[in-house]
């Protein structure tokens, strides 16, 4: 199968990326897969940042020059308060995590409660993160004042912009990493509606402003601190402006397109699934794991592919005892009544079987009549006839109706003589007579409107069922009348012969007799 298919695609990457692994992977590999990247991407988006933070706010921004107590800060301080936060935050968010989802591991589904604990654990681990950057801000914006208050607004600015945006960063790969969680959380139950308070909008607008505002009131205090600072020459200023504008840029554009990630990862996992409903799956069901209006859209699509299979189940279901081109009709026209068609008419009925009946087990006289029904019905649908109706053991079937058929005598007239053929090999221990004629029938729905059922009457269903029995005591088993004969074509009518003509039971008028040819 093509690597490209939609249906591939959704399983080897149904929560939008292949790092998140597949939807049936065991509960102890989801735990580990999903806290290794929890513990990556929170360690690798602070190191980024604080890196960043150090760089501009010792190198770049316009500032006097640090005292040897600063340097002692920017040395010592700084890397020690750093390692010490990355490994408080890393124990705390590990615990919190393997606390909240401890329902994984025990391979059980989430309560309400659980589930709402996990679909808000993303923001749970980045408020952590956001308290670190907090007490960093405020311990080094302090010294600062201590030891040098010029360089106070530098720190504050650098620090503070470098958290929320950091912060931000970690909050949507966080959100990235525990999309396979989620969709377990959401396995059974919907989106909590308190979840959906913000909503996709607020998120859109709130991840706007920490992309681009932020970073760009930062880079207008820098100007101020510029102003502040006389001594700017022009060519520091163009460093410090370039460099700025680069790390504006870059942030928003990381931002911007983790952002985007989050929302196109369930639009285009529906997208798929549809496409793969159009090719005719409808077996297709994809993971919830999204807790806004797109986790709502996701488990819509869900409820939709799960109608559309029952509809096409009791569709089947539906053909299976009425026809599938009845089913056609039923859905085209909702009505009752009927109109005046040409068809032909094929009567088929077991001999004996009141004797059989009663001389076999009731299971042997089922498997009989499921083999001899087998073989008309598929008889009847290679040569393009209806089965109207089952009666006992008798078979109604009409060619011409409701689907026009162009030689609809001749249909029926050539699945006489393979029906002989077929029960007397197959069905030895029975006989069948086999009746065919051809004329004009009202076919359509009659019943009542909470009752329908799509019929045939007129008299040649009467005379199909009176030469059926007169079959009954032929060599052949199957006689059919000059009528239908004369109206097949060309080809079918030389295999068979006109014979007398007879008044059958309960007919005013005689029927002109036709037996096959080889007969």
């Amino acid at each position: 199968m093509p690597e490209g298919r939609p249906e591939v695609a959704l399983r080897r990457r149904p929560f939008g990326s292949w790092l998140l692994g597949p939807a049936d992977q065991s509960p102890r590999a989801l735990r580990i897969r999903v806290q290794t990247l929890l513990t990556t991407f929170s360690i690798g988006t602070n190191v980024i940042g604080a890196i960043v933070v150090f760089v501009l706010a010792v190198f770049v921004l316009p500032g006097p020059s640090a005292t040897d107590d600063l340097v002692l800060i920017r040395t010592v301080a700084f890397p020690a308060y750093f390692l010490a936060a990355l490994l408080i935050g890393a124990v705390w968010s590990t615990r919190l995590a393997l606390r909240v989802t401890n329902w994984v591991l025990e391979g059980r589904p989430a309560t309400r409660n659980e589930q709402i604990a996990t679909l808000q654990l993303p923001f749970r681990l980045t408020m952590i993160e956001v308290l670190l950057w907090f007490i960093a801000t405020v311990f080094f914006s302090v010294l600062t004042a201590f030891l040098q208050p010029e360089s106070v607004l530098r720190v504050l600015v650098t620090t503070l912009d470098g958290g929320i945006v950091t912060c931000t960063a970690s909050y949507l790969l966080t959100e990235f990493a525990l999309r396979p969680i989620a969709a377990r959380a959401l396995l059974d139950q919907p989106p909590p509606r308190r979840l959906l308070a913000a909503g996709l909008k607020a998120r859109t607008v709130f991840f706007w402003a920490v992309g681009s505002a932020v970073p760009v009131l930062g880079l207008m205090l820098t100007a101020v601190l510029a102003l502040i600072e006389k001594d700017v020459s022009a060519t520091r200023l163009s460093v410090i402006i370039l460099v700025l504008g680069t790390v504006v840029l870059v942030c928003g554009w990381l931002l911007t397109m983790l952002s985007a990630r989050s929302v196109v990862a369930p639009v285009r996992s529906v997208r798929l699934a549809l496409t793969v409903i159009g090719d005719g799956d409808l077996d297709v069901r994809i993971p919830v794991f999204d807790g806004t209006e797109l986790g709502s859209l996701q488990a819509g699509f869900n409820r939709m592919a799960v109608g559309l299979a029952e509809r096409e189940r009791l569709h089947d279901l539906f053909g299976r005892y009425v026809g599938t081109e009845v089913v056609r009709e039923a859905l085209d026209k909702d009505s009752l009544g009927g109109q005046e068609r040409f068809v032909a008419v094929l009567f088929v009925d077991l001999a004996g079987s009141t004797k059989i009946a009663a001389a076999r087990p009731p299971a042997e006289v089922v498997e009989l009549l499921n083999r001899f029904f087998a073989v008309v019905v598929d008889e009847v649908d290679r040569h393009g006839g209806f089965v109207n109706k089952f009666a006992g053991d008798a078979v109604l079937a009409v060619f011409g109706a409701p689907a026009e058929l162009p030689d609809a005598a001749g249909s029926a007239l050539r699945t006489g003589r393979a029906l002989a053929t077929r029960l007397a090999d197959e069905l030895p221990e029975a006989t069948a007579g086999i009746g065919v004629t051809a004329g004009i029938v009202v076919a359509g729905t009659v019943g009542d409107v909470r009752r329908h059922e799509y019929t045939v009457i007129g008299d040649p269903v009467n005379e199909a069922a009176r030469l059926s029995d007169l079959a009954k005591t032929t060599t052949q088993h199957l006689i059919a009348s000059m009528t239908a004969v004369e109206k097949a074509d060309p080809e079918e009518a030389p295999n068979w012969r006109p014979a007398e003509k007879t008044t059958l039971r309960g007919r005013p008028r005689p029927t002109h007799l036709a037996y096959p040819a080889e007969s």
